[in-house]
């Protein structure tokens, strides 16, 4: 029992980060009504939405079944790696970054064993890693920090996309300039695998998924979203209901308690303030290698109202430390399963490559906001 709770503790250690920051407030702000507006219901319920609808298409392997045929397009080994990253950045637009890594990593690494080509594994992983991190940001619901601002400052689609687009633009360059200089374009095969999928729950999860990006972009209210999709998945798919990252809605909630306490104690309110008014961007970027990308956004958004910086500065700081991103523990966590006793090597070029696309993006977006 001891042993159980010391590694869930261990899974879910942002969670009780969260957890342990937000009783931490409660003693200088005791609990009292204002408490009760620090929830964002809507975040929250289109983000558990998300999740579970994703969780019912992972159960089919939906997501791994479509990757597997891209990827056996491709019979060399530059091409089939850039499919991986190109996947993973697509799949976090469209199923969050977290669920994009769990769902192809394991692609990555069933590819890379099976052709003999283990050794671009641990740059095929920081790039999938760096790719989900920085394909969400192009769409709200790509990351979670992405839906919390979307939703609290009620962001417009089309000046959400506009703010995100240039540094979206430099990353996917940046990334296909790394996997065509450090992979070799070696002829490889695929292995077939049988796995065909259910066409009666195909259809019905991906219309599921549909109402649940509607939802997002505000097309329908949130709370048909609580009633259709869990209803359906309790008759269809329960393991898709209990799938769901609740670690990561609690973290959310833990997170809202934290930032709305430290925003009305006045030091650091004023403290906070001063630092984001002389640079925004440069703040919350430095931020998220410290406390990661989400509470970054959900503390910060307290102390400004300069959402444009805000929002490309959680983005382009997921990348960087290992903690400046949930997807980045993901990944190491998937790497030194799959390759025990690599974990020094592996830190050593994640931080390579991950500082080098921090610093590049942004010195490019100052340089674009000085303009």
């Amino acid at each position: 029992m001891v042993i159980k709770i010391k590694n869930y503790i261990k899974k879910n250690m942002v969670m009780f980060v969260a957890l342990f920051a937000a009783l931490v407030t409660v003693f200088f702000i005791p609990p009292d009504s204002e408490y009760l507006s620090y929830f964002d219901l809507k975040t929250l319920s289109c983000l558990f939405c998300v999740l579970a609808v994703v969780c019912a298409l992972k159960n089919i392997r939906f997501f791994y079944t479509l990757a597997e045929k891209i990827v056996k397009m491709f019979r060399n080994i530059r091409l089939c790696v850039l499919a991986l990253v190109y996947i993973t950045f697509v799949g976090s637009m469209l199923i969050a970054n977290d669920m994009a890594l769990l769902t192809f990593l394991p692609l990555g690494y069933f590819v890379l064993t099976t052709t003999g080509t283990e050794k671009y594994m641990a740059f095929t992983f920081i790039m999938q890693n760096i790719a989900a991190n920085l394909g969400g940001m192009l769409t709200p619901f790509g990351n979670p920090q992405n839906l919390y601002l979307y939703t609290k400052f009620n962001i417009p689609n089309g000046e959400f996309i506009g703010i995100m687009i240039l540094p979206f633009l430099l990353s996917v360059f940046i990334i296909t300039v790394c996997c065509m200089i450090f992979v070799k374009s070696e002829p490889l095969e695929i292995k077939d695998s049988e796995n065909v999928l259910p066409k009666g729950k195909t259809i019905l999860y991906l219309l599921l998924f549909s109402l649940s990006i509607a939802i997002v972009f505000r097309g329908i209210p949130y709370w048909v979203g609580l009633i259709v999709i869990p209803s359906v998945l309790l008759f269809t798919d329960k393991k898709a209901l209990k799938a769901v990252d609740y670690p990561l809605l609690l973290t959310f909630v833990f997170f809202f308690v934290f930032s709305g306490n430290m925003a009305r104690i006045d030091a650091v309110r004023n403290v906070f303030s001063a630092l984001l008014e002389k640079s925004t961007l440069l703040f919350s970027v430095f931020s998220c290698q410290i406390i990661s990308n989400v509470p970054s956004a959900i503390l910060l958004s307290q102390f400004t109202e300069n959402y444009s910086e805000l929002l490309v500065g959680v983005n382009i700081g997921g990348v960087g430390t290992l903690i400046s991103s949930l997807a980045s523990l993901i990944t190491f966590c998937e790497y030194t399963k799959y390759n025990p006793g690599k974990s020094a090597s592996y830190v050593k070029t994640f931080s390579l490559f991950n500082f080098s696309f921090l610093l590049l993006l942004t010195f490019f977006m100052l340089l674009i906001y000085r303009v």
